[in-house]
C-alpha cells in the first residue's frame, strides 16, 4: 500500500508540473502576441496584389501525365 501511495503522489506531482508548464506557456504566448502586435506596422503581412496564376484544367494534366509516362 505504501508503494501505491508513492505512485499517487508522483502522479499528482507530475500532473501539477505539466499543468504549471502549460499555464506558463499560454501566458507567455499571450504576452508575446501583444508585444509583437505593437510592432506590426513595421512589417505588415498584407497579401500581395498580384493575381494568382491560372490553374491548368484536368485535360492538360492528363495529357502531361501521359507524355511523361510514354517518355519514361
Amino acid at each position: 500500500m505504501d508503494v501505491l501511495g508513492q505512485g499517487l503522489v508522483l502522479m499528482l506531482a507530475g500532473m501539477g508540473i505539466v499543468f504549471t508548464f502549460l499555464a506558463v506557456l499560454i501566458l507567455t504566448t499571450n504576452v508575446s502576441m501583444k508585444g509583437i502586435a505593437r510592432f506590426d506596422h513595421i512589417l505588415p503581412q498584407d497579401a500581395s496584389k498580384k493575381k494568382p496564376a491560372p490553374k491548368a484544367n484536368d485535360d492538360e494534366n492528363i495529357a502531361l501525365a501521359i507524355a511523361v509516362a510514354l517518355r519514361g
